[in-house]
């Protein structure tokens, strides 16, 4: 399908001036083939590891520095408004409900998306207009498995082991600005991060990442390899890729946040 939409691309858009939705139905199949690859063993163990190298290293401290420094924003302007109905103590549990249980997934999803999934939609798409995914068919070499398999691993397993450690730094930049902004003793606001923040809690955290990862890894090598347009086309596939990946992280956020509350328990109206 990738290859008849290549072959295909510029009368489709003459006919339909529908990019964007052909770009989504290519990245569906390329999902299905990356799942199909996988079931049947046929992962390259040397490219995963270097783009877990690419998408881990390569994002830490990005995602590290914005974790800390976001984590005291919020503790400062949530800390601000639980002082005033006298309810200091509650800091922590507010910042682990709302910060660790969404703030950091989306920071770090959106972090990597603008790093490492426009880089995967602009080298593969540069590859493209460049002729060289052809060359790959030339040397019987599936782009699948050489580009995007590697990517979609590299992503769906980062990314979780990323929102960790930016829920860990959020806490310290939180417990800072709890401590001497506040007055709150250190045991307290932990105590408090404690109690809101469970084990079930940071797997959901993991569950979403690694579906965030997929979708950027997916959405970056889909408009990359349906790239058409020279250098010019190169550089719309990445932003239109951050953007969109951007778009899909909401979407499946707000599924998952709706299944999570209703297996919870929470009445309907």
């Amino acid at each position: 399908m990738v290859k008849k939409y290549q072959e295909h691309d510029r009368p489709l858009d003459e006919t339909f001036n529908n990019r964007w939705f052909q770009r989504f139905l290519v990245t569906l199949f390329l999902g299905g083939q990356v799942l199909l690859r996988i079931l049947q063993g046929k992962i390259d163990r040397r490219q995963i590891m270097e783009h877990l190298v690419t998408v881990g290293l390569g994002s830490l401290h990005s995602v590290l520095l914005i974790a800390l420094f976001a984590g005291m924003i919020f503790t400062i302007q949530s800390g601000r408004e639980l002082v005033r109905f006298g309810a200091v103590g509650a800091v922590g549990g507010a910042f682990a409900m709302a910060f660790c249980g969404e703030l950091a997934p989306l920071l770090t999803a959106g972090v990597v998306a603008g790093q490492v999934g426009s880089a995967f939609a602009a080298e593969i798409g540069e590859m493209q207009v460049t002729e060289q995914i052809d060359a790959l068919y030339m040397l019987r070499t599936n782009p699948v498995d050489y580009l995007v398999v590697p990517r979609v691993i590299a992503c769906c397993i980062m990314l979780p082991i990323l929102t960790i450690f930016a829920v860990a730094v959020g806490i310290l930049g939180g417990l800072f600005v709890a401590v001497n902004f506040y007055n709150l003793e250190p045991s307290v606001f932990l105590e408090s991060v404690r109690t809101f923040l469970g084990p079930w809690d940071l797997v959901t955290v993991a569950i979403k990442s690694f579906i965030f990862g997929l979708i950027i890894a997916l959405v970056g090598c889909g408009w990359g390899l349906t790239t058409t347009g020279g250098g010019k086309g190169v550089g719309k596939a990445a932003t239109a890729a951050v953007v969109t990946s951007w778009v899909f992280i909401f979407v499946a956020d707000l599924f998952l946040s709706l299944l999570i509350f209703h297996e919870l328990g929470i009445p309907k109206s």
